[in-house]
């Protein structure tokens, strides 16, 4: 009778120590799971910052250009008071080509440099 009543117990045990590791694999999993949630929920919100800055410099770049061609006419303008509008509007044109040139030329030598480097 002893040997039935161990059995039972051994039993018992044994699908008690089932259970109880099949909890642990679902919590583990659980656990896993939410971290994965919180992971990606953090990765949202920083996209919504990156996004909500990109918007920003946008509509800032949008605004400066906007001046940027204002003050071209300005000057234009000026410079029609000395000789014809159209040669105004062309040594304008003339000098912002070569500025443009010349910031292009240095900004592929930087970028040339840094991708020597890597």
């Amino acid at each position: 009778m002893n040997n039935k009543v161990a059995n039972k117990d051994l039993t018992t045990q044994r699908e008690s120590l089932t259970d109880l590791l099949g909890q642990l694999a679902n919590s583990s999993a659980a656990v896993v799971h939410d971290e994965i949630e919180l992971v990606i929920q953090g990765i949202r919100e920083k996209l919504r910052a990156v996004r909500s800055g990109v918007l920003t410099v946008v509509v800032g770049a949008v605004i400066s250009f906007a001046a940027f061609m204002s003050l071209c006419a300005a000057l234009i303008i000026g410079l029609s008071s000395y000789m014809a509008p159209v040669i105004a509007a062309l040594v304008t044109g003339s000098a912002l080509a070569i500025i443009g040139v010349v910031i292009v030329f240095v900004g592929y030598k930087q970028l040339k440099k840094s991708s020597l480097k890597t």
